[in-house]
C-alpha cells in the first residue's frame, strides 16, 4: 500500500489536531479541577510555573502544527467536493476557536501574570489576581479546548467521505 503525499498530510494534520485536543482536554478534565483545590498564592505560582514550561518544541508542533497541517490538507482537497469544506471548516474552527482564543486571550492573561512577582503581593492582592485571572482564563480554555475536539472531529470525519470529482 502506497501512501501519497495527500493521505500523509491528512493524516499529519488529524493526528496532530488530535494531539492538541487532547492536550486541551486533558487539561480542562484534570489540572484544572485540581487547581481550584489549592490555595490563592500557590495556584498563581503554579500556573506561571506551568505556562512558562509549556513554551517547548512539543507543544509548539502540535499547537502550529495541527494549524499549518489543516491548512495544507484543505488546499490540497480544494477540487474534492464535500471533503474540502470539511476541512475547510475544520481549519477555520481551530483557526479561531482554538488558535485565536489561544493567542489572543489566554497568552496575554499568561503574559499579565509572568510579569507579576507574586511574593511581593499582599493577600488582598493575590487573591483579586487569582480571582480575575482563573475565570478568565478557565472560560477561554474551556472555548478553546471545545473548538479543538470539534475541529479533531471534522478532520477525523473527512477520511471517510469519498473525495468527488
Amino acid at each position: 500500500m502506497e501512501i501519497t503525499m495527500k493521505q500523509f498530510v491528512l493524516f499529519t494534520a488529524i493526528t496532530l489536531t488530535g494531539l492538541s485536543a487532547g492536550l486541551f482536554y486533558a487539561w480542562q478534565v484534570s489540572v484544572i479541577p485540581g487547581t481550584k483545590k489549592v490555595v490563592d498564592f500557590t495556584y498563581l505560582e503554579t500556573m506561571q510555573s506551568i505556562n512558562r514550561a509549556i513554551l517547548n518544541p512539543a507543544f509548539f508542533l502540535i499547537f502550529f502544527g495541527s494549524l499549518v497541517m489543516l491548512c495544507a490538507s484543505t488546499v490540497q482537497h480544494y477540487h474534492a467536493g464535500t471533503k474540502f469544506w470539511i476541512l475547510f471548516i475544520a481549519t477555520l474552527v481551530y483557526a479561531g476557536g482554538t488558535f485565536g482564543v489561544t493567542v489572543f486571550g489566554n497568552v496575554p492573561l499568561n503574559d499579565a501574570l509572568d510579569a507579576i512577582e507574586i511574593s511581593k503581593l499582599g493577600n488582598n492582592e493575590i487573591l483579586q489576581m487569582r480571582q480575575k485571572y482563573e475565570v478568565d482564563w478557565n472560560r477561554l480554555h474551556l472555548i478553546r479546548t471545545v473548538f479543538s475536539v470539534l475541529s479533531f472531529l471534522l478532520s477525523l470525519a473527512a477520511v471517510w467521505v469519498q473525495t468527488e470529482p
